[in-house]
């Protein structure tokens, strides 16, 4: 008999929640706890209005573009290297801002934490591949991606903090 998945894994409308990959959304962060829900995961729901989609590590210069722009990441005590679940428009306002791929104003993206969501508010497949974590880049999720949703509280299976 089959048991029942996680409801960490249920988005706001009772959908299970997948990357961008369609595989199951994987733990980012509960160091510091991010996502919408502060779950740890970039999943999201009806109530998220700014889609926090995007599993991505804070850099300098994406924390001063953001308070260029009117919310200030380091008022709630990030910093760079935080891993931190990120509005959508944001992130692909500072990709549209980079002078390049290696521009440090654009976190680099988990693919495997990313919600699919992303998907579908302005954001290509094409650019969360070009600002990709370096383990991830190559094989859509390299060796952090995992077969099964990781279960919260358990820090085995988390992506490794940087922070």
């Amino acid at each position: 008999m089959a048991t029942k998945p996680s409801n960490h894994h249920l988005n706001g409308a009772n959908r299970f929640t997948t990357t961008v990959f369609k595989k199951p959304l994987a733990l980012f962060s509960q160091s510091p706890p991010t996502g919408f829900y502060r779950d740890g995961y970039c999943r999201v729901g009806p109530e998220d209005k700014g889609n926090h989609a995007v599993a991505g590590v804070l850099t300098k210069e994406f924390l001063d573009f953001s308070a260029s722009r009117g919310n200030n990441l380091r008022s709630i005590g990030l910093e760079p290297g935080c891993k931190w679940c990120l509005c959508t428009s944001r992130w692909k306002e500072a990709m549209e801002a980079a002078k390049g791929k290696d521009d440090p104003v654009v976190p680099k993206v988990f693919l495997h934490a990313t919600d699919e969501s992303a998907l579908n508010n302005g954001i290509t497949m094409e650019s969360l591949k070009n600002f990709a974590a370096e383990p991830e880049a190559p094989g859509g999720g390299g060796s952090l991606e995992r077969n099964a949703p990781i279960t919260p509280g358990v820090k085995g299976g988390m992506a490794k903090e940087t922070h």
